[in-house]
């Protein structure tokens, strides 16, 4: 997909207020369209990366339809909820923004976003043509809130260098098992990538885990109520699931102790000295980090992909899959985004000509060419791994699971999702900082969580 898309850094309630990004035409008012008979459509994005693949779908879109002009608002993801909610909540949102599943419930909820279904039956949008799942993320009730725009998964990025100082070998990091109890290999391959002041790794017994100089592995802490840059995966691996059903479940299982031996095992790795403790680390973001040379590895989303192998990387990077679980598969979340058109939109016919060529392939081949993301759109997607074949990029770990039975999982899409992500990401943290037990906190952030539907 795309994105920073962690919906746990920036979980913002409607009374939130912030600096506005500008809104062009204020909420959908037409400029200039007394005269000329043409529409502005304000699209709000958040990723800077995409911006210059989906300004290149808004020239081409305008040149099919000249009277329309779409207006893109790029703002950094934090800003970007925070400035969308205070819109919505003043009446005055763009007509179009790119949205995720964390946050488009509580937009349905409040009757923010558009249904779009009788526009895609009336236009037969062939909804077969996306990758598989990802159509039915946007339906509640039978109403469509968005058409399917790209996808991500799950997969280790690794520092080539260190992995070759260290004697590891690439061909080690493709089998990689996990499990709750000992870490299996790729414990195995954190400790070894763990080095001291003195050059000493995490296996040698005279490692000193006061004077890390490189850590194995960087955990991702800022990861809402999901967990999709590492312990969720981890956690689907070891046989938990989030809640009764998804989408639109009402019971989460927070409380599983599935759960809190993956949440264990992160804890160890920082006793041990293998991961900087949450304090230490919270000051800056992983890609940092990596990039600076003080991490070795870390779980890294397929958004990432220009971070850590294109040509400003730092480092020299690699992927390899999600390491198979206590259960004998691999697991990785499997992600979307879409595009909501805005209720209150006086530009209804033009908002939807335009989230329907972001869902064509007349955008998404565009977008494939950059290879920034993987389009949701199949035939797209093809376009994207080769163009990174040709730049000499190896995404595999990325596409293998969307094409494995059983690889990929979808993340819960519920009601209440903003204080649902909030309640867990701060459980979580309290648990990584000592301030509580695992299963205590836990079971407390689960009885929260669950008290919010009833």
């Amino acid at each position: 997909m795309n994105t920073t898309k962690r919906a746990g850094l920036a979980l913002l309630a409607l009374s939130l207020a912030g600096t506005l990004a500008a809104c062009g035409s204020g909420g959908g008012q037409e400029q200039g369209g007394a005269a000329g008979g043409t529409v502005t459509i304000d699209y709000w994005l958040w990723d800077d990366k995409q911006l210059p693949a989906y300004q290149a779908c808004a020239d081409a879109f305008h040149k099919a339809e000249p009277n329309v002009t779409v207006k893109i608002t790029q703002t950094a993801w934090a800003q970007y909820w925070q400035n969308l909610t205070t819109q919505l909540a003043a009446g005055q949102a763009p007509d179009v923004w790119t949205d995720h599943g964390s946050y488009y419930p509580q937009f349905v909820s409040s009757g923010q976003i558009m249904d779009i279904q009788p526009f895609v039956d009336r236009d037969k949008v062939d909804l077969t043509q996306y990758q598989e799942g990802l159509a039915d993320l946007w339906v509640k009730d039978g109403k469509r809130y968005g058409l399917p725009k790209d996808w991500d998964t799950i997969a280790l990025v690794y520092n080539t260098t260190m992995l070759a100082e260290q004697k590891v070998k690439p061909a080690e990091m493709a089998d990689l098992t996990w499990n709750p109890t000992d870490g299996g290999t790729l414990q195995q391959v954190i400790a070894k990538l763990t080095v001291d002041e003195n050059g000493r790794d995490g296996l040698d017994p005279a490692f000193d885990k006061t004077k890390v100089k490189v850590y194995g592995f960087l955990p991702e802490w800022g990861d809402g109520s999901q967990g999709q840059n590492g312990w969720g995966d981890l956690a689907v691996a070891n046989g938990w699931t989030y809640l009764d059903k998804n989408p639109w479940g009402t019971r989460y299982k927070y409380d599983d102790p599935k759960l809190a031996q993956v949440i264990d095992w992160y804890k160890q790795l920082i006793d041990k000295g293998y991961a900087p403790k949450f304090d230490k680390q919270s000051t800056l973001g992983r890609d940092a980090v990596l990039n600076a040379g003080k991490g070795a590895m870390s779980f890294a989303g397929s958004w990432t992909i220009s971070t850590f192998l294109g040509p400003d990387a730092e480092q020299k990077f690699a992927l390899a899959p999600m390491p198979v679980g206590p259960a004998g598969t691999r697991k990785t979340a499997i992600n979307g985004l879409s595009d909501a058109i805005f209720a209150g939109t006086e530009h209804k016919e033009e908002a939807w000509k335009w989230v329907k060529f972001l869902g064509s392939a007349g955008c998404q081949d565009i977008v494939a060419d950059s290879a920034v993301v993987f389009p949701a759109i199949k035939t797209a997607s093809d376009k994207a791994a080769a163009a990174h074949q040709a730049a000499g990029r190896d995404v595999q770990a990325y596409l293998g699971p969307t094409k494995a039975r059983g690889e990929t999982f979808l993340l819960p899409i519920t009601d209440h999702g903003n204080e649902i992500s909030q309640i867990v990401q701060d459980a979580i943290q309290s648990v990584v900082l000592g301030q509580v037990g695992t299963a205590e906190g836990l079971k407390q952030a689960n009885d929260q969580v669950n008290a919010l539907f009833t």
